[in-house]
């Protein structure tokens, strides 16, 4: 009687493509994910201006979530379609709006808030209308595709060409009353400045962490009421 083969031993089962990266390929292909996605909410910001300026409404609305909040009670591209249209035909002939500095900071991977700057020129009626205002935004990836949740607007001022707002309510439209823009209520260290002159030798607060400039400059802050015009 001839002994038992013995049996082989077994040759474990390929891993998957995907479950064969290494940990830095994976850190790599996350870096290569972020970068393409600020590349893209920077182009957003830059389609949201041009489709606005040139009045193409629709290509404007897309830009935003498919279910985006309008006013308290209604969402949806189609009624901000009807105020964008309302807005632009109702006050103003022509417009401008030059982009500044964008900040962009990271939730997780399909979620951002960021701030940008923005210097816009309006014709409206007889008189040309300067305006310095940031936007505070919310940027959620849906589908693959990068939209605005939100654009909160802060203003500084809006006046006349000829008519520099110095002083107070700087909010100065032609036939309206002046009003404040919200530029700083944002940021809490706007006042924080002003209540505390330097005194003795100064203090540094660290540097924000990598990501959250930010979050630290807003310290949780609530969101002020905005009037847009």
């Amino acid at each position: 009687m001839s002994p038992p083969r013995k049996s082989k031993p077994r040759r474990p089962a390929r891993p998957a493509a995907a479950s064969r990266r290494t940990s830095p390929q994976r850190a790599l292909a996350a870096r290569i994910d972020r970068l393409e996605s600020i590349e893209e909410i920077r182009m957003l910001v830059a389609k949201y201006s041009l489709s606005l300026d040139m009045r193409d409404v629709d290509a404007h609305v897309n830009l935003f979530a498919a279910d985006i909040r309008v006013g308290r009670e209604r969402t949806g591209r189609a009624h901000l379609k009807r105020w964008v249209d309302a807005m632009l035909r109702e006050q103003f002939t022509g417009t401008s709006h030059h982009i500044g500095g964008h900040i962009i900071e990271f939730t997780d991977k399909d979620h951002a808030h960021g701030v940008v700057y923005s210097k816009n020129e309006h014709e409206t009626g007889t008189e040309w209308v300067i305006m310095q205002m940031l936007y505070w935004d919310d940027y959620e990836r849906i589908d693959g595709r990068w939209y605005f949740r939100r654009r909160l607007p802060c203003y500084w001022y809006a006046t006349d060409l000829n008519r520099p707002p110095v002083g107070e309510r700087k909010m100065r439209w032609p036939g309206r009353e002046p009003y404040e823009g919200s530029w700083h209520d944002l940021w809490p260290s706007w006042k924080a400045f002003w209540a505390n002159p330097p005194a003795g030798e100064p203090e540094v607060a660290p540097p924000a962490p990598l990501g959250q400039f930010l979050t630290r400059m807003r310290r949780g802050a609530p969101d002020p009421k905005i009037r847009v015009r």
